[in-house]
């Protein structure tokens, strides 16, 4: 049998708006599909879904009790060769409805860390990165402490660990990142190598 090489990237978008972490995102997937891959993007808080309600549901299935957008995903994002997170920094974290995604995804965690059944495929688990995208109103040098936490945490349970990433601080300054090429050509470039890595 010939081997599927066909690589499929889950692309996800944190930011209610579509501005300029959507703007990274599209030259991010730009890039992607340059190099060969299929792109599946998802704007996260368009999706129709309910925050994790601690059901247990997932304890001892892989799935959640709650039916909607997100538990569609799960073996999406589950047989997926790489994943592309973009996203503003709020409140020093992760932004609601990307936080509230991936604590809907504590279903790779039990099966992973509890049921030692992991979803992602074996073969799929030696080589699914995570390319990371963020912006920051502030320029601090810890912008992204807090944000890191969470989706370090993530990527750990999802089999996928961040390999890449672009961090853009002072965004309040900057405003529109139309006028910074140089970081538009970066995230082509590291979408571009998500692709081929995976």
């Amino acid at each position: 049998m010939k081997k599927n090489t066909q690589k499929t990237i889950v692309a996800l978008l944190g930011s209610p708006l579509k501005g300029n972490t959507a703007l990274l995102l599209e030259n991010a997937i730009s890039g992607a599909k340059k190099a060969g891959a299929t792109v599946l993007q998802y704007h996260v808080p368009h999706l129709k879904f309910s925050s994790c309600l601690g059901f247990g549901f997932c304890k001892k299935y892989p799935s959640c009790q709650m039916e909607d957008e997100v538990t569609a995903l799960f073996p999406i994002l589950a047989n997926a060769n790489g994943c592309i997170i973009a996203t503003p920094v709020m409140t020093m974290g992760v932004p609601g409805a990307l936080k509230s995604f991936m604590d809907r995804c504590q279903v790779f965690f039990y099966a992973k860390y509890i049921r030692k059944d992991p979803m992602v495929p074996v073969e799929l688990r030696k080589t699914r990165k995570t390319l990371l995208l963020a912006i920051s109103g502030m320029n601090r040098p810890d912008n992204f402490d807090g944000l890191m936490q969470t989706i370090n945490t993530f990527c750990d349970i999802v089999d996928a660990p961040i390999s890449e990433s672009l961090f853009i601080r002072d965004m309040d300054n900057i405003l529109d990142l139309k006028t910074r090429p140089d970081f538009l050509q970066q995230a082509y470039e590291k979408g571009a190598k998500l692709a081929h890595e995976i």
